[in-house]
């Protein structure tokens, strides 16, 4: 089968904020999916998105399949134009589609959405220009996000606030910093777990992970902000995260968050993969923090090939699985 990888680069640029590429691929992940594919038997063309000729290239270019990892360029439905690109040219590709994509990176719907299906999220406010009157039924803790962006960008630490004028504060500096709305919701005290959903010809949900920050108070971080996924196990930052996967539930509270994780995969229209991101209160609610419909996929470092190999796959295997599923509907079985 003939394959093209489409993928954003990570870049360093001392002009743009130090998150800005977050959400963007390394060399690496690149050549591992290359790598993997090749070795089923597929040949490969590495398509970087960036360039304006992108269009053309899949015009001149007919192809089997996409393997789609691709963010985007910019704005608020950016990780839909290239399947956009590809719905209009009629090439099949992995992943989910443009509505479920530019869905998801909104967090705001997606939690209505959440709440209509009676799904648990925390209950949230969004401030448009940081002049509104804040709920008052929201308790503090609150923690302040961007809207619109992926890969924990503009979070850290000091974006859990626990009084209104630090609260207005944060919400303001996010509205000017990204550009966009800022997202305000109820800080879950708990455990951090993530949920990867995997369509094979049938839905398999993987074992669940568990990212215990125990270790990461020096740093001043605690739970996954930009800082602990850019610098993932980096010593002297402090920022050293303690995986378990299986994550350490009882069967009950295992089966709990494994149907919510695919509850919210169904909720939101996915297909393929997601990764679910909740976090499991104290009293054993398991709240949807958000879906990512294009989790990371480095061999390394990535939550969902962790959870792949807790499950018993190989890296090769879980890529071949994702184009596999694609195919099945692309034929409609």
């Amino acid at each position: 089968m003939k394959i093209a990888l489409t993928y954003n680069l990570k870049k360093k640029d001392s002009t743009k904020p130090a998150d800005y590429f977050s959400e963007c691929d390394s060399q690496e992940t690149v050549n591992a999916i290359i790598s993997a594919l090749q070795s089923k038997g597929h040949s490969v063309e590495a398509v970087d998105v960036e360039p304006p000729q992108v269009f053309s290239y899949f015009r001149q270019n007919r192809v089997d399949m996409v393997f789609n990892i691709a963010e985007g360029k910019r704005g608020r439905f950016r990780e839909s134009e290239i399947p956009a690109i590809l719905d209009y040219l009629d090439i099949p590709y992995t992943g989910s589609n443009t509505f479920s994509l530019a869905l998801a990176l909104n967090k705001t719907l997606t939690k209505k959405i959440l709440k209509a299906e009676s799904i648990p999220t925390p209950d949230f406010q969004l401030f448009e220009t940081g002049n509104e009157q804040v709920d008052p039924t929201l308790r503090f803790p609150l923690i302040v996000k961007p809207n619109c962006e992926g890969s924990a960008k503009g979070i850290s630490s000091s974006n859990v606030v626990h009084e209104e004028e630090a609260l207005y504060k944060k919400v303001r500096e996010i509205i000017v910093m990204y550009h966009q709305a800022a997202l305000v919701e109820e800080f879950i005290e708990g455990k951090e777990l993530t949920i990867g959903i995997l369509e094979n010809g049938k839905t398999t949900i993987l074992p669940i992970l568990e990212i215990d920050f125990a270790d990461c108070v020096a740093s001043g971080e605690y739970f996954y902000s930009w800082r602990m996924k850019e610098f993932q196990g980096n010593k002297e930052m402090g920022l050293l995260p303690t995986f378990h996967c299986p994550a350490r539930l009882d069967k009950h509270t295992e089966s709990l968050v494994k149907q919510t994780a695919l509850r919210t995969h169904h909720a939101v229209g996915c297909f393929d993969i997601s990764r679910t991101d909740i976090r499991l209160s104290k009293d054993n609610i398991p709240y949807v923090l958000e879906i990512n419909l294009l989790p990371g996929l480095n061999p390394r470092e990535s939550n969902f090939p962790i959870m792949a190999y807790a499950a018993g796959m190989r890296y090769e295997d879980l890529i071949e699985a994702i184009v596999m599923s694609a195919m099945k509907r692309r034929k409609g079985l």
